[in-house]
């Protein structure tokens, strides 16, 4: 008999909860489709991860966790940081749909974990607001209202791609326009 390894399971539950709930959002996710996709009982998921709800977050967190990681803000290059914001969410489209279905699901209640990832923004503020006292970035918007400005450009092509192809087109060539556009745009935007 093959000895169990908790951690591969964890990481099999988590991958399949990823998926899960991005295909179907916290409401309409079953438990008993991770479990089978993980190859997990059960009882495993609910006793490493806790409730359905709670699982939704730690995903949530931990994928935020990883685009934090992966993409830090760069107020000295927003060039750079928006074709890596794009980029990342082009080749994981799965953490934008997690974070609609939160705002379908919990709207402007306080989320599980906020003051976690308030923090987490608070830094990406603080990096926008040095980037206004050193000049680099313009101080005519708030940097909080900044960065909701350029995360709104970044994302919305990747969160609803119908609307990217019915506005842009759907070719390699246009994807690229577009990508220069939003760019340019957030350059602007930065601009003092």
């Amino acid at each position: 008999m093959a000895a169990r390894d908790p951690e591969a399971t964890k990481a099999r539950i988590f991958e399949a909860a990823v998926t899960e709930f991005a295909r179907h959002g916290i409401a309409g996710a079953r438990i008993d489709r991770i479990a089978a996709e993980a190859k997990a009982n059960k009882q495993l998921i609910y006793a490493y991860f806790g409730n359905k709800a709670e699982l939704f977050a730690i995903v949530l967190e931990r994928k935020m966790l990883d685009l934090a990681e992966s993409v830090p803000v760069d107020p000295d290059d927003i060039g750079g940081w928006v074709d890596r914001l794009m980029d990342h969410h082009a080749a994981h489209p799965e953490l934008l749909r997690l974070l609609f279905w939160e705002g379908l699901e919990y709207g402007t209640d306080e989320l599980p974990h906020e003051s976690g990832r308030r923090e987490h923004y608070d830094r990406k503020v603080a990096l926008l607001e040095d980037g206004q006292d050193r000049g680099v970035v313009t101080d005519a918007i708030p940097a909080g209202d900044l960065l909701v400005l350029l995360t709104a450009l970044t994302n919305w092509a990747t969160v609803v791609p119908q609307m990217r192809r019915i506005l842009s087109g759907d070719t390699a060539g246009d994807q690229a326009r577009l990508c220069a556009s939003v760019k340019e745009a957030a350059r602007r935007l930065m601009a003092r």
